[in-house]
């Protein structure tokens, strides 16, 4: 939840990411503001997955800033970055299929070394189904089981912003508007969400801001109410002709 003057989180200045001689991301600035649903909605290969990888250190800017709180994290270590409060929850889930849901969990808390009881049972709180499937392996769970475990696990390192990237692939509807009203939930505990979601009309309804990528770049933002009603945004993202 937004609170009046929230503070800037999150800040992308002058991004560019290069693969090759391949420019995925040219020039992009974004920010995003403690307790802020930030959406980001585009095609395929427009560079939104890209700068959520460079933001978690997965991938290593050729240029530009990215800063978290006071800290400049741009090109640092994943450990560090999670250390400092950002998680993510990859596309495709990741989870280890050969664990159990339990160590799973205890997996996303690698980086702490106090108690985590409170944890897990929280996590357990929005899904109960985890907690009927503790000592389950994770690869025995459906596709909106594994994903429940995907979005546990980076809650267990207690983050300040957790990513969320493409939550509802590959997931039947009713599934999809339970995970959306997790999204919703965890928000509200007052954990920053940043989701990179192909569902533009649901990824819309819940978020505060949005950002719309073209080719690396950010061609428009702003509330997600008015990106909603948007021409251009309804035409291209939403399957409404004008």
């Amino acid at each position: 939840m937004v609170k009046e003057n929230a503070k800037t989180l999150l800040e992308i200045n002058n991004l560019q990411i290069r693969f090759g001689g391949i420019k995925a991301v040219d020039g992009l600035s974004l920010s995003v503001k403690e307790g802020e649903i930030v959406t980001l909605i585009g095609s395929n290969g427009a560079g939104k997955s890209t700068t959520m990888k460079a933001i978690s250190g997965m991938v290593k800017p050729f240029a530009g800033e990215i800063i978290f709180g006071s800290d400049n994290i741009t090109g640092q270590a994943p450990n560090v970055i999670v250390s400092k409060g950002i998680t993510m929850v990859p596309e495709g889930r990741r989870v280890f299929p050969n664990l159990t849901v339990l160590e799973n969990l205890k997996i996303g808390a690698y980086l702490r070394y106090d108690n985590l009881t409170n944890d897990i049972d929280y996590v357990y709180s929005l899904f109960p189904r985890l907690r009927e499937r503790s000592w389950q392996l994770a690869g025995t769970l459906s596709g909106g089981e594994q994903q429940m475990l995907a979005v546990g696990r980076a809650l267990m390192a207690k983050p300040k912003l957790i990513m969320m990237d493409e939550p509802s692939l590959g997931l039947a509807p009713i599934v999809v508007a339970e995970i959306f009203e997790i999204i919703k939930e965890i928000n509200r505990q007052g954990i920053t969400v940043v989701l990179n979601e192909q569902n533009a009309n649901m990824a819309l309804k819940i978020g505060d801001r949005g950002y719309v990528f073209e080719t690396g770049r950010i061609s428009m933002s702003g509330k997600c109410s008015d990106l909603a009603n948007d021409p251009k945004v309804q035409e291209a993202y939403l399957g409404k002709s004008k």
